[in-house]
């Protein structure tokens, strides 16, 4: 398991993706695999939140 200061890291380092990635969508005819990108970076945020929170009971 990771310690909380690992979590942390990582969590801004998915925040700057995420933004970066949403920043590459166009308006019009999403690339899939940017979607996909997307979509990989937020599950592994949720999933890193939940451990943090299961860190700090």
């Amino acid at each position: 398991m990771k310690t909380e200061k690992e979590i942390k890291k990582r969590l801004a380092e998915l925040e700057i993706l995420i933004k970066d990635t949403k920043a590459r969508l166009p308006a019009h005819s999403v690339k899939p695999p940017v979607m996909m990108d997307l979509l990989a970076y937020e599950d592994e945020y949720d999933d890193l939140m939940k451990q943090l929170a299961d860190l700090k009971k």
